[in-house]
This record gives structure tokens, sequence and C-alpha cells, in this order.
């Protein structure tokens, strides 16, 4: 495990180290309150992280939030009776109706997209996977809350954005055969950055403006200035 979680970060320090054209040892993680990862004074670059035996997953997004999540996709959950600690009785509904062959690999993507979205609100554990679901039956596929809860959790949801009714957007993808991923990215609605380098991300005109300012305290400061 300890390896695992060190491996991981070192995956994560090479990502975004590589998507800010940085070297990795010169990229700082830091940890939200809830264990969520960030990148220290750069707030423009979200990152995510997950993993599982034998495969380590880094997901990054300039649009807004996002959160990843890989499980094993051999898992056994309906036999066992483990969905209805974390499904809404739509879901249940839903994969009762489903032929037996595809009950599991269905709950192993909902539990993948439901930990992805609680990653990308920065929520984890805190938001209950019972007070939302997910409707695998609609293209694209959507969340929602239910008994009066907000799918955004705890604080209220976020707001609307460009990608879909809400901003949301999510997708489920195989990775080899044993694997199951899932993305979940918000778009801000501030567009997509095409260039993500750390020494041009400063818009230019941002930075002249700022160089004159401070060119001009420099010049007016006196000999009197207490700094």
């Amino acid at each position: 495990m300890r390896n695992r979680f060190a491996a991981s970060r070192i995956l994560l320090k090479y990502a975004a180290g590589e998507a800010l054209q940085v070297p990795p040892d010169s990229v700082e993680l830091g940890y939200r309150t809830t264990g969520r990862p960030y990148l220290r004074g750069n707030d423009a670059l979200d990152i995510s992280l997950s993993h599982t035996d034998g495969l380590l997953l880094v997901g990054l997004t300039t649009r807004g939030f996002v959160g990843v999540d890989v499980e094993d996709a051999r898992r056994e959950f309906y036999e066992a009776g483990l969905a209805r600690h974390w499904c809404t009785p739509a879901e249940l509904a839903w994969v009762d109706a489903l032929p037996p062959a595809r009950r599991d690999p269905e709950l192993v993507r909902l539990w993948t997209l439901k930990e992805a979205y609680t990653k990308a609100l920065g929520l984890g554990m805190q938001l209950r996977f019972t007070d939302f679901g997910f409707r695998l039956d609609r293209d694209p596929v959507s969340v929602y809350g239910v008994e009066g809860q907000d799918p955004g959790g705890p604080g209220g949801q976020l707001p609307h954005g460009p990608t879909g009714e809400d901003g949301w957007s999510f997708a489920t993808f195989p990775a080899g055969a044993d694997h199951t991923l899932s993305v979940a990215v918000y778009d801000a609605g501030f567009g997509r950055t095409e260039d993500t380098a750390v020494h041009t991300m400063l818009e230019t005109t941002i930075v002249d403006a700022v160089a004159l300012v401070l060119g001009e305290e420099e010049q007016g400061s006196g000999a009197d200035d207490a700094w």
C-alpha cells in the first residue's frame, strides 16, 4: 500500500509537470481536508487520482473540475447484496431488470461514476452515495438528487455550465480486460486552455500592466519610504 501511494504521487507529479512544462520535482502537491490532491500555486489545472491493484490513473483538466476512478471490472456486487448500501432505489430497480450477465458490470460502472463525481466535487465520502444517482439508460449520462437532496452535495449544486444541462459530463471506459474507469468533468465555462505551460500561462497584457504599475511605484517611492 505504501509503495502504491508513493508511485501514484510520482505519476501525478510527472503528469502535471508534463502539462505545465516544468520539471516533475518542482511540482508541489497539497491536500484538502477531504484528502483531495491539488497543485500548490496553480489553480488553472485541476487534478484527480485513483488507483487499484495493478493500475494507477491520473485525471487533468483546465476546464473546471475533474474526478477519476478505476476499479476491478470483475467485482461482484449483485449477489452479495452490497449495492443496496450505495445505490438509489431507482438504480436498484434498473439493475434488477437487466439480464444477469450485465448486472455486475453496470454496478461497477455506477460505483466508479459515483466515486469520480464526488472526487470532482471535492467531497469524497462526505456525500452519501444513496443521496444521488445516475441514469445510465440515457445519452448523455446524467446525475440526479433523491429525496430533496441536491446532487451537488453539501453547500449547494455547482452553477450551470456549457456541457450538458448543468455543466457536467460523464464517461466510462474499459482499461484492458480487467478494469473499468470513469471520469466526471465539470465545465466552469471559461473555455478550453490550449497552452498550459507555466511560463506562458499568464496573458502578456496582464504581465505588461503589472510590470508597468510596479515600475511606476518604484519610481514614485521617496527616500523616506518605510519600505
